[in-house]
């Protein structure tokens, strides 16, 4: 890995850690639809005129139904399900339960798929379901101003971005990376649009909110997404990945300092158990070679 690639990938793990801080301080103002209407609409207009401008419009419309099904997927219900669970939960325990996405891509791979899963992959899945056992324990409250459904909501998010990966891939593997992630953006911007005039919060948002939401559209997504395909394309996917393990920590490290969020001692054991399930999961950890 060069040194170029080496602060592209802090950088992207410093950038969508800080995501999590943005929807910290966003959701609670426009609420779930508007602020992610505002996201993948955003994101849209940074990144189409750039793809236009390189591949033209040809792929995006030929490929119109799989880019629709994908930002549905893989950004209407994931973005506005993380920002519902964001106006309760910590920017870190967010984060941490986002991390759990290789593990439901896992899963759906071997139900959808039926893909083979080695014995340390099961060893991940099972760790992974510890982890999150753990790191939820005692808080899946579903009583009024319980974070219950936060949770479950933060997990559908996290189901739906395992479901897109296997889709994105027997889809759209002839598709640049690029190109998904503008015809994604754009229809899930476009999907949510009614949602957004509809949800539009009645007291004006702050300024303090509306700086979170253009970042994490602008920064977080069209940015983050053009820094994630150049790893992908020097490193390959899976190592570029890697990403995974790197958000959570940052995420945390934005919330203490800059909202003082605490870190319980369960959200840090349960976030070292689920890592290590994804690791496991994602087949980083090889088993040991016989002598």
């Amino acid at each position: 890995m060069s040194r170029s690639d080496v602060i592209d990938f802090v950088l992207l793990s410093a950038i969508w850690g800080a995501s999590f801080l943005f929807l910290r301080v966003a959701a609670p103002e426009f609420g779930p639809f508007a602020l992610m209407g505002l996201r993948s609409g955003i994101a849209a207009l940074c990144l189409l005129p750039i793809f236009l401008m390189r591949e033209g419009k040809a792929q995006l419309v030929s490929h119109a139904r799989e880019l629709t099904v994908v930002g549905i997927v893989n950004a209407a219900i994931p973005f506005t399900m993380l920002a519902y669970a964001a106006m309760s939960l910590t920017a870190g325990f967010t984060s941490l339960i986002n991390a759990s996405t290789p593990l439901w891509a896992a899963v759906v791979g071997l139900v959808w798929l039926n893909a083979k899963l080695s014995r340390l992959q099961w060893t991940g899945l099972a760790l992974g379901v510890i982890g999150m056992a753990v790191l939820t324990w005692g808080r899946v409250d579903f009583k009024p101003g319980g974070s219950g459904l936060a949770i479950v909501a933060g997990l559908i998010a996290t189901l739906s971005y395992g479901f897109a990966t296997h889709y994105t891939k027997l889809k759209l593997s002839k598709m640049s990376p690029m190109g998904v992630a503008t015809g994604s953006q754009t229809a899930g911007g476009l999907i949510l649009l009614p949602f957004l005039v509809i949800y539009w919060p009645a007291t004006p948002p702050s300024l303090k909110a509306w700086i979170a939401t253009i970042l994490l559209a602008v920064l977080a997504t069209a940015f983050a997404l053009i820094l994630y395909f150049r790893l992908i394309a020097r490193l390959g996917g899976q190592k570029a990945s890697t990403v995974t393990f790197l958000i959570p920590v940052f995420a945390i490290g934005w919330g203490a300092v800059l909202l003082d969020e605490g870190v319980t001692l369960p959200m840090a054991v349960g976030g070292v158990i689920v890592l290590a399930g994804t690791a496991l999961t994602l087949g980083f950890v090889k088993p040991a070679q016989k002598l």
